[in-house]
């Protein structure tokens, strides 16, 4: 009886490693705050993630605790708990889009084959775990990196699939595309 529920813990342990590894994590920021109480300072740690399958899902997490590894464990949870779909066509976004969120702006463009990924920090890591590999970004404004990761978010979750786009300019997709 022991012997199989063993059996089964090793199988779970197996399949959640497996669903991991299809992700790809980048740490954005790691934040260390200082409390000072009596016996000296206190410090705790906030961690800004990015999680994506290189397919096109992606998304972001934000975590707190007293240790350093516990943080980023929380973060890429909320961000694995936070996907959303980055529509890709041909390496790159099917079209232009500003997200903007409190006092950042991220303009994000297409670009063609060869280009890469023409962007800073956070935009860069969100485009990579998304497994854009032609884009060209500029970010605008306050350049706090959660303002700008959420800024990236909100514009990514406004981008028309090249289906869409097409059909709402009328077009067929191999006129859009080429």
């Amino acid at each position: 009886m022991e012997h199989s529920r063993e059996g089964r813990r090793d199988r779970d342990r197996d399949r959640n490693q497996e669903k991991d590894k299809e992700f790809v994590e980048k740490l954005v920021k790691l934040n260390r705050t200082a409390k000072v109480v009596k016996g000296g300072r206190r410090f705790s740690f906030s961690a800004l993630t990015v999680v994506g399958d290189r397919k096109g899902r992606v998304g972001y997490g934000f975590g707190k605790a007293n240790d350093v590894s516990e943080a980023i464990r929380k973060s890429i949870d909320k961000a694995k708990r936070s996907l959303i779909k980055l529509p890709i066509k041909n390496g790159t976004i099917p079209h232009e889009i500003q997200g903007m969120f409190k006092a950042s702006r991220v303009h994000l463009k297409p670009a063609c084959s060869g280009t890469g990924i023409i962007a800073g920090g956070p935009v860069r890591a969100i485009m990579e775990a998304g497994g854009v590999t032609d884009v060209l970004s500029k970010s605008i404004g306050a350049s706090s990196q959660y303002n700008v990761v959420k800024a990236t978010f909100e514009g990514i979750s406004r981008l028309l699939d090249a289906k869409a786009l097409a059909k709402s300019r009328g077009k067929s997709l191999k006129e859009l595309w080429g």
